[in-house]
């Protein structure tokens, strides 16, 4: 197989020009390694090897990203301990900043309440389909 003139420089160009987006996608892939782990110790050698290649990319924001990492080093491997989320509180948060906006203000806090639990309760199917299939 014969290569064109000029395919190795291409080729090189191609590289250098998405090094970054390469980097990227090495950091999330090693993320996704490091949450995979078993033991803090473990995650925590993951999690500081993702810290070094943001902070040796020399992009402003992977260096950013590796400080915030850095910052909230011990929680984030407690992760591996604990396998806990703040996902679920930050979804009611949303709900009560949600309601509070569409309210435009309650009589009183128990009736705030009282929609508050309306509102995230699961939904009611008043008539739900039937398992048995008609021609």
């Amino acid at each position: 197989m014969t290569r064109r003139p000029g395919s190795e420089e291409k080729y090189d160009q191609f590289i250098q020009e998405n090094q970054l987006l390469f980097t990227v996608d090495l950091v999330k892939e090693m993320l996704s390694e490091a949450y995979k782990a078993a033991s803090e110790p473990e995650m925590a050698s993951l999690i500081t090897e993702v810290m070094e290649v943001c902070y040796a990319s020399g992009n402003e924001h992977l260096q950013w990203f590796g400080r915030l990492m850095d910052r909230h080093f011990e929680g984030i491997i407690a992760y591996a301990t604990y396998r806990i989320s703040n996902g679920q509180i930050e979804g009611i948060n949303n709900k009560i900043k949600t309601l509070r906006r569409q309210g435009y203000g309650y009589p009183d806090d128990e009736y705030f309440f009282l929609k508050l639990f309306d509102m995230s309760r699961k939904t009611y199917v008043r008539n739900p389909p039937s398992h048995r299939i008609y021609d």
